[in-house]
C-alpha cells in the first residue's frame, strides 16, 4: 500500500479513497506488460495472477469492490442495489457503508466524489467519449446532493503534454462548450492537424459548470511516468488501475 496513492482534499473523515499503481503485484506478461499490480481481469493478463493482486487489494478494503463492465458510456450505477454479477457502467456511487465503489484506468481520468456531509460517495471513468457524453453531468445529478455540497479529486490520467487527439475530438468539445477551446493546443504534422488535450482542464469545466468549485488533484501523469502508472497510450497491451471510493 506504500506505492499507492491516497487523495488529497478535505473529504470527510469517514470517506476513504485510493488509488493503486502498477507496483507491488505479481503479474508480468510478454515483455512486462502487466507489470506489477495488474488489477484487470479483462486484458490478457494471467488470471490467477489478477485473482492473487485483486486478493492482496482487499485486504486492505472493508468489502469486495464492486467492478463494473466499463464501456465509455455515460452510465452512473448505484452499487447499493446491485445484483449478483458484473453491472455495467462507467461510474460507480453509493451511500451506504462498507461498500467500495471502484473503477478501473490506464490513461483515462478517475473522478473521485464525495459530499460535504459524508453521506455518498463516487468515482467516475471518464475518457473523453465519457466526458464528451457528458458522464460528469449524469453522475452529479445521480448523487441527489447540491452540487454546491460536492466536492471532487482528479486522480491520474494523461497528461496535457502527451493526449494526442484529432480534430474530431477537439471539435465535438469545442461545439458543445466554447470555453473547451482553452483545454487545447493545436499541434502540426505534415499530414494532418492535431491537438494536445488537457483532459483534467476539461473535467474542471464540467465540474464547475454543473456547481461543483471545490475541485482538488490532476497533477499525476500517467504517460509520463512508466515506473508507477499503466499507460494504454504508451503500450498498447498494458494493465489497469483501480480508483476505489467508500464509505467507512
Amino acid at each position: 500500500m506504500d506505492n499507492w496513492i491516497i487523495p488529497e482534499w478535505p473529504a470527510p473523515a469517514n470517506v476513504k479513497a485510493l488509488f493503486t499503481t502498477r507496483q507491488g503485484g505479481v503479474s508480468s506478461g510478454v515483455a512486462g506488460r502487466y507489470a506489477s499490480f495488474n488489477l484487470a481481469m479483462h486484458v490478457n493478463d494471467d488470471q490467477l495472477d489478477v485473482a492473487r493482486n485483486r486478493t492482496q487489494l482487499r485486504r486492505y478494503l472493508p468489502s469486495e469492490p464492486k467492478w463494473l463492465q466499463q464501456v465509455h458510456g455515460t452510465l452512473p450505477v448505484w452499487i447499493d442495489g446491485t445484483a449478483e454479477g458484473v453491472p455495467q457502467g462507467d461510474a460507480a456511487l453509493c451511500g451506504t457503508r462498507g461498500l467500495v465503489c471502484v473503477v478501473m484506468v490506464a490513461d483515462c481520468l478517475p473522478v473521485f466524489l464525495c459530499d460535504t456531509a459524508g453521506t455518498k460517495v463516487g468515482v467516475i471513468h471518464a475518457g473523453w467519449r465519457g466526458l464528451a457524453g457528458g458522464i460528469i453531468e449524469r453522475s452529479i445529478a445521480a448523487m441527489q446532493v447540491s452540487p454546491g455540497n460536492l466536492m471532487a479529486w482528479l486522480g491520474p490520467a494523461i497528461g496535457p503534454d502527451h493526449f494526442e487527439v484529432g480534430r474530431d475530438v477537439y471539435e465535438t468539445f469545442v461545439q458543445q462548450q466554447i470555453s473547451a477551446a482553452q483545454a487545447f493546443v493545436s499541434k502540426h504534422h505534415d499530414y494532418e492537424k492535431k491537438w494536445l488535450a488537457d483532459i483534467f482542464m476539461l473535467a474542471r469545466q464540467r465540474l464547475e459548470i454543473n456547481g461543483v468549485t471545490r475541485i482538488y488533484g490532476g497533477g499525476f501523469c500517467t504517460f509520463s511516468d512508466s515506473g508507477r502508472f499503466f499507460s494504454f497510450r504508451r503500450d498498447g497491451e498494458t494493465g489497469r488501475m483501480a480508483a476505489l471510493i467508500w464509505l467507512q
